[in-house]
């Protein structure tokens, strides 16, 4: 019965956490949202001051596109232009801070967890936030060909004039989307580490898997440039076979586990 022998002291960690005072859970509450704040805080006036750039880089395929029609983006205030540089200044302090900030929400639930629970959620936070920002950057080398794309659709003669808040709010959909595509195999594994999801029944789905992919990566990327969907593609059908992988492997070892405990029961039961 080895296997119980350091069953108490999760337990003990967890009654420890459960004794601890209301008011002592608020005070860690107030003091870890205190840090965060200020990481964002500051982080978001390394945004702004960053801000001009980020935009120069969004505004180059408008640029590019400029050079053979009439291409702008355009303010539809006075405040237009001041509102944007916040809007971005905002999104690139989350981004910035999200060490501070994740590393801070996950200390304050980190106590209440299991030893088993830590060494899954430090597993999945490890694996999810670069693939998350792999996708990111995928998306971010991407979307130039896609404004290029469907603003090509439009004639030679005809103006296209974009309102630069629609702008930025398209690109950032096309960021964030690819990032979040590129962490699905996490959430895949973390369903399945949790129960609900075996990996027969992922298995079994990969063709329907494979059509997404190859329909996602189309949408994102320009219909002619197969290339780029293959770039998007490929990284994603390997991601999908590595968490088919790591489900595998993970409902193999909980049969043997659990063949093990059942022949231990069957040594330790006495005989009648």
């Amino acid at each position: 019965m080895t296997a119980l022998v350091d069953a108490p002291a999760p337990a003990d960690a967890q009654a420890d956490a459960a004794r601890m005072p209301l008011s002592s859970h608020l005070r860690e509450a107030r003091r870890r949202a205190v840090r965060a704040t200020v990481a964002g805080v500051v982080a978001i006036v390394a945004g702004y001051a960053l801000a001009p750039h980020i935009l120069d880089a969004l505004r180059a395929p408008i640029e590019e596109l400029a050079a053979s029609r009439d291409a702008s983006l355009n303010y539809d205030s006075i405040t237009g232009a001041f509102d944007l540089r916040l809007t971005v200044a905002l999104y690139t302090g989350i981004v910035l801070s999200s060490p501070v900030w994740l590393y801070e929400l996950f200390a304050y639930l980190a106590p209440g967890l299991t030893r088993r629970e830590k060494k899954h959620a430090y597993g999945f936070l490890g694996a999810a936030v670069p693939l998350f920002l792999a996708g990111c950057t995928t998306g971010a080398l991407l979307f130039p060909h896609m404004v290029e794309l469907l603003a090509g659709f439009a004639d030679t003669e005809d103006s296209t004039l974009l309102q630069a808040s629609d702008y930025v709010d398209f690109v950032l959909k096309i960021v964030v989307a690819t990032g979040i595509a590129f962490v699905l195999p996490v959430v895949l594994v973390a369903l399945n580490m949790l129960g609900i999801l075996s990996a027969a029944t992922i298995a079994r789905s990969w063709r329907i898997v494979l059509v997404a992919i190859v329909v996602f990566s189309a949408v994102v990327t320009p219909a002619a440039d197969v290339l780029s969907m293959f770039l998007v593609a490929v990284p994603m059908a390997l991601l999908f076979a590595a968490a088919l992988a790591v489900t595998w492997w993970h409902d193999r070892s909980m049969r043997r586990r659990d063949r093990a405990q059942k022949e231990e029961v069957r040594d330790v039961r006495p005989d009648h």
